[in-house]
């Protein structure tokens, strides 16, 4: 029997010869046996983009409203651990580990994938713990994902973009097909995308849910003082925007508060959590802005849609006379049509290899960005890793300008795993 989380998660990462082999069937099976259910509302969090800020503004708002909160989020920045929350806050290493020994036992004859079994023992974390609110995040598609073995009272859907193509399909329809299906007859579905595929719209007609769409069940309006939002029968007021960066959060928000109206029977809030919520969220590694000279930006966007958004909002800044990038990724990824999003405001790349068989390694990752490039001279260093390629970014950078890194969770959480870096330039002393 193992005694430590890591040994647990290195016997997860040996049971399944593939990491993702997409099924239901041994999820639904180890969950009976372990009788695993949630007797209070679940809110299932799936889409492309804003999951994880949509869950974090899930979970703070409750906590303001003075509700007890469980929440899995994932991937993970640095340790597992932040994988599973309750009442805003890592759960120990060590209270992980009986509900691990429990999937263990379940399981056998059932040889599940590290995200399946793993998915499991949170999920028992969560249904043992004396909660009001469990939010599930979904992590690949939905239909098939280890989330959807649990009914949800509510599901979010949050904006579709083509991603995990080999999986989902190549294009916004199927993959909406995919992610529709986290849905229940009967039930409230927030669509927080502003224009859903039509295969999500067909799937909720087709199940009989309760589809709530933006402009339709559910709006916001504000200008760069406030803004209001507007429910089927709520609305709120005069609020601040969120703690949260990011050119999409309103949209994010819109779809939370849309989740909470839905969810009012059974946990009602007040403008006032709304507010103090919205005020207080946090989730590392979303357009998050650390000061220091040079300033540093960390965000997980590593797809089109979302480097996109991160492009809308870096010109949102204001000036800086360069900006430097440290960028690594998932070779699966759409290299050239991610990197023609940001190419134009990025002077100088430091690209790395990451810690996993997926990644794209940095020499290819350099000729991907010399190619978005163009005819720019742009200069392009390539790492080992992630501290290194941040570390000869501050070596080449001038106080007043900036640094992003971005990419992959690997990418974010390798220049986070001795704490949060503040950056001094090398002639500032």
């Amino acid at each position: 029997m193992a005694s430590t989380l890591d040994d647990w998660l290195a016997h997860c990462e040996r049971l399944h010869p593939k990491t993702i082999d997409m099924t239901l069937e041994r999820v639904a099976a180890v969950r009976e046996r372990l009788a695993l259910r949630f007797d209070v509302p679940l809110v299932v969090v799936a889409g492309t983009n804003g999951k994880g800020s949509s869950c974090a503004m899930l979970e703070s708002i409750a906590l303001a409203a003075g509700y007890r909160v469980g929440l899995y989020i994932k991937p993970h920045l640095v340790r597992f651990e932040e994988r599973c929350r309750v009442d805003g806050s890592p759960v120990a290493a060590e209270a992980l580990l009986p509900h691990f020994a429990a999937v263990e036992a379940a399981r056998q004859g059932v040889a599940l994938t590290y995200f399946e079994f793993t998915t499991l023992a949170i999920a028992r974390a969560l249904a043992a713990a004396p909660l009001d609110l469990v939010i599930l995040e979904v992590g690949l598609g939905g239909r098939l994902d280890a989330v959807n073995a649990f009914d949800a009272d509510c599901a979010l859907i949050t904006s579709i973009d083509v991603d995990h193509v080999e999986f989902l399909g190549h294009d916004r329809e199927a993959i909406g097909r995919e992610k529709a299906h986290v849905m229940r007859t009967g039930r409230p579905a927030i669509a927080s995308d502003p224009l859903p595929p039509h295969s999500v719209v067909d799937h909720a007609r087709e199940i009989d849910a309760d589809l709530w769409l933006v402009g339709r069940d559910f709006a916001h309006s504000g200008d760069r003082q406030q803004w209001s939002w507007r429910g089927r029968s709520m609305r709120f007021n005069a609020l601040a925007y969120p703690a949260l960066r990011g050119a999409n959060q309103l949209l994010n928000a819109a779809g939370v508060l849309a989740v909470f109206e839905a969810l009012r029977p059974r946990l009602p809030i007040s403008a006032q959590a709304v507010r103090q919520g919205l005020a207080t969220v946090e989730l590392p590694g979303r357009f998050q802005i650390v000061p220091g000279q040079p300033v540093l930006v960390l965000d997980v966007a590593h797809n089109p849609q979302a480097v996109a958004t991160l492009a809308v909002n870096l010109d949102q800044m204001g000036f800086y006379p360069r900006t430097h990038a440290v960028f690594g990724a998932m070779h699966d990824k759409d290299l050239a049509e991610l990197l023609a999003r940001i190419a134009p405001l990025i002077d100088a790349w430091h690209v790395t290899d990451l810690p996993t068989p997926r990644a794209a390694r940095a020499d290819d990752l350099a000729a991907a960005v010399r190619a978005a490039s163009r005819a720019r001279d742009v200069p392009v260093r390539t790492h080992t890793e992630p501290a290194l390629a941040l570390a000869a970014a501050v070596v080449d950078a001038d106080p007043a300008d900036r640094i992003l890194v971005f990419g992959s969770f690997y990418t974010v959480g390798g220049v986070l795993k001795d704490g949060l870096p503040r950056l001094g330039a090398k002639h500032l002393g």
